[in-house]
């Protein structure tokens, strides 16, 4: 597998907590999106780590294209 699936073509908005560390699935197999489920075993893909600056809702990327890595840029529309 070398590109990802695409889990949804939008972002996934998820409320956060600042401090916490979240870990974003960048293959696309998890069946707990937007977050890593460890479905990415015997690919290249690990997950990406994502640190809560503040509280509240943060827009995850759904379709795994995102040149900013755990949040939505946007690529989705490009697909």
């Amino acid at each position: 597998m070398n590109e990802p699936k695409i889990a949804q073509k939008a972002p996934f908005a998820v409320p956060v907590e600042a401090g916490q560390t979240y870990y974003w699935c960048s293959c696309g197999l998890s069946q707990k999106q937007p977050f890593c489920d460890g479905a990415h075993k015997g690919s290249a893909f690990t997950p990406t780590p994502f640190k809560a600056a503040t509280t509240g809702k943060t827009w995850f990327c759904g379709c795994k294209h995102s040149k900013t890595g755990a949040t939505c840029d946007g690529s989705h529309k490009q697909l």
